[in-house]
């Protein structure tokens, strides 16, 4: 079985990789792409033909991102290039999403008042509900091919095969360059995907700082009103339900758990399941993930640091959602404990649809057992990690998560 590598410091690099990056850094500033937003702007407006990217609620987000990008990230060469394309592609897509409701100005679609939300602290089982309960053909869960382009060129149809054809690119490219990276987190172009990807496209998400070092986007972030990247999702959600029947939104990402509040100002009745494990087996397989992704753009990782920003950061991620469970209504919150989903998670399964209030057909519950065999555990090899690499011990977990840790403790967390 493979097993991923520990020395975050010296990522993988593939030989035409390393070669490339040699030849950049030969070439200086001549190989360092604009990241000036307005260039970045006008590249995407040349490629769609289109020129209207909606609300300018993205312009301060992006300037900082960039700004932080460009002084911080310590991006090597093919890092910078690949992360240039990333930000124009969202970008593109702002302006095909602005076309798209300037021709349809009324959407009918999947109703979006009351989306299921499976959020939950990174590592604790969210990918795997997620994926257990999109198998029921009456939930609608977004798909990796259309978080990465979720809006589609003017005049075609929302599933035009393009969009598949370029996710699957993105899987194979993401392969080559960090083959450890699957066994962290299973990438797949046609499963169900975070819709913080979306959420990236208003330049409000905490994708960047999760794949690269910016520490002052990440504090800038913290301290902004998160409301302009929910309305953009919200958004993107009814052009993708375009036309559709009476599904049910099944949303999933750990980036819901910060901003509980602004999800139910944006989604009224939302139907949060809220996954729980204990931080100590967590935060350095995160910590992991974020060194693996890190290592796709860069040469300069420090573990150390990596640990202690995501340890304040998912500290203050339960801190906040724990603050705002305080006072929402406890019965659109639903717990589900990591050791018990691995456990039993049928009898988790079926906890869900009793608060949910849906029936549990037999048809259903076969397709989530076909699921559940189609995933097993370490499929894509297995993943080491330890939180020393990480320069974090169990005290210092205690420091940042005992009120949490004491709430949600489980005797099966493993």
């Amino acid at each position: 079985m493979r097993r991923t590598s520990t020395d975050y410091a010296n990522p993988y690099r593939p030989l035409p990789i390393r070669l490339a990056n040699t030849v950049g850094r030969g070439l200086g500033g001549w190989a360092w792409p604009s990241f000036a937003p307005d260039d970045l702007m006008a590249a995407a407006a040349r490629a769609e033909g289109l020129g209207d990217f909606g609300d300018g609620s993205f312009r301060p987000a992006l300037q900082v991102l960039v700004n932080s990008i460009e002084s911080e990230a310590n991006l090597h060469p093919v890092g910078a290039k690949i992360t240039r394309d990333r930000l124009v592609a969202a970008l593109r897509n702002r302006l095909r999403l602005q076309e798209w409701h300037r021709m349809h100005p009324d959407p009918q679609g999947v109703p979006l008042s009351g989306p299921i939300v499976i959020t939950g602290l990174q590592r604790t089982g969210t990918t795997l509900l997620h994926r257990l309960l999109a198998s029921d053909p009456r939930l609608r869960a977004l798909q990796s091919w259309e978080a990465m382009n979720p809006a589609p060129l003017r005049g075609e149809p929302l599933g035009a095969p393009w969009r598949i054809a370029e996710a699957r690119k993105a899987e194979r490219g993401l392969a080559y360059v960090a083959p450890d990276f699957f066994a962290v987190h299973p990438v797949q172009h046609d499963a169900p995907e975070e819709e913080v990807m979306v959420l990236d496209h208003s330049f409000y998400s905490t994708v960047p700082e999760a794949i690269l070092r910016v520490p002052t986007y990440s504090s800038w972030l913290e301290e902004q009103d998160q409301t302009p990247g929910y309305r953009y999702l919200n958004r993107a959600l009814k052009m993708l339900g375009h036309g559709g029947s009476e599904e049910r939104w099944l949303l999933k990402t750990p980036h819901h758990l910060e901003y509980i509040d602004t999800l139910f100002a944006v989604f009224p009745g939302a139907r949060v399941i809220h996954t729980h494990r204990d931080p100590l087996q967590t935060l350095g397989s995160f910590c992991s993930m974020v060194a693996h992704g890190r290592g796709v753009f860069s040469d300069a990782i420090d573990p150390v640091e990596i640990g202690r920003q995501w340890g304040r950061k998912t500290g203050r991620m339960v801190s906040r959602a724990l603050a705002s469970r305080a006072h929402l209504d406890p019965a659109h919150f639903h717990d589900v404990r990591y050791g018990d989903l691995v456990a039993d998670p049928m009898a988790q399964i079926r906890g869900v649809y009793d608060f949910l209030g849906m029936d549990l057909p037999a048809e259903v519950l076969t397709g989530i057992e076909e699921t559940r065999a189609r995933t097993p555990q370490h499929r894509h090899g297995k993943h080491l990690y330890s939180l020393a690499a990480f320069g974090l011990d169990e005290a210092q977990i205690d420091a940042l998560f005992g009120p949490y840790r004491d709430r949600f403790r489980s005797n099966s967390d493993a």
